[in-house]
């Protein structure tokens, strides 16, 4: 199993930025997928998730701002992350996992820093 996501850098504030995570090696239809991040001398914190039936939740910190989609033909979630905040500056990490279930699956993360 991988979980790889790419799209992090360096953006000013107000900026965008769209973040991928790709799985593979998984039956990624079945998987809830989340995005995550951490901040520096900051737990680890749900950002947004998307559900295998297609529901999305947002964590209140983002909603209006960050969007989460995902296609299940190319195993990828996105997260379209607009009007960017420096305390957005954290590691971004995908998760996959069927709810109740041992299958539970991080990627390497991506750095996003947020200039003022």
């Amino acid at each position: 199993v991988q979980v790889v996501e790419s799209g992090g850098g360096l953006v000013q504030a107000g900026g965008s930025l769209r973040l991928s995570c790709v799985a593979s090696g998984i039956t990624f239809r079945l998987y809830d997928m989340g995005w995550y991040r951490q901040g520096p001398g900051k737990q680890r914190e749900l950002v947004a998730g998307i559900s295998s039936g297609g529901s999305s939740r947002y964590a209140d910190f983002v909603k209006g701002r960050f969007t989460i989609s995902r296609d299940n033909a190319k195993n990828t979630v996105w997260l379209q992350m607009n009007s960017l905040k420096p305390e957005d500056t954290a590691v971004y990490y995908c998760n996959a996992v069927i709810a109740g279930s041992i299958n539970n699956y991080w990627g390497q993360g991506t750095q996003v820093t947020v200039s003022s």
